[in-house]
């Protein structure tokens, strides 16, 4: 089995990326998405303020790979493809955690962006927990930063750049799918 794990700066391209992923048929996790369950399951609005304070205190609370382990947990239930996606490593721990715990190759694939650009894509998309509030987009990349996200890229088996178009970003992955 192979995993491929998505990483990168919020608004930074991970979900296009994905998108072009899914498009070549490879399962995809989205570790957002058990994030997600999380606030749903306490009750929560699902918005930026409270999808933060989740993944945040859950970190607090049970270590920085928490949301990891919580994906390890989906894999061996639900996944027995030879490739798996997973969208949205924020941390070395994270990794290491994925190493150590499932029987695969794992390949980090980092998107970077500009700051500028990442803001003004921030600004169009209409996900249900993006805020448009440059401050608070700011906020959320503090946080993330926080995190561990910065360090992470910098530690990416593959770094792709996507300051240019869409259609430049889905050859550079279908490319690197392809050689995968």
């Amino acid at each position: 089995m192979k995993i491929i794990a998505f990483t990168g700066m919020p608004f930074s391209g991970k979900t296009e990326a994905v998108k072009i992923a899914r498009k070549m048929n490879i399962d995809i996790i989205r570790m957002g998405d058990i994030v997600w369950e999380e606030v749903k399951k306490r009750g929560l609005k699902l918005n930026d303020k409270n999808v933060g304070f989740v993944a945040n205190q859950m970190r607090e609370e049970f270590g920085k790979n928490i949301w990891a382990i919580k994906t390890i947990e989906k894999i061996k239930l639900k996944y027995k493809t030879p490739l798996i996606g997973i969208d949205g490593v924020r941390n070395c721990e994270e990794v290491d955690i994925f190493k150590k715990n499932i029987d695969a190759d794992f390949i980090l694939i980092a998107i970077t962006c500009s700051d500028d650009l990442r803001h003004k894509r921030a600004l169009t998309r209409h996900r249900k927990d993006d805020s448009k509030n440059l401050k608070k987009i700011k906020e959320r990349d503090k946080r993330e930063i926080e995190w561990g996200i910065k360090e992470i890229i910098k530690l990416a088996d593959i770094i792709v750049s996507n300051n240019e178009s869409l259609e430049d970003l889905s050859i550079k992955i279908t490319d690197i799918i392809n050689d995968l």
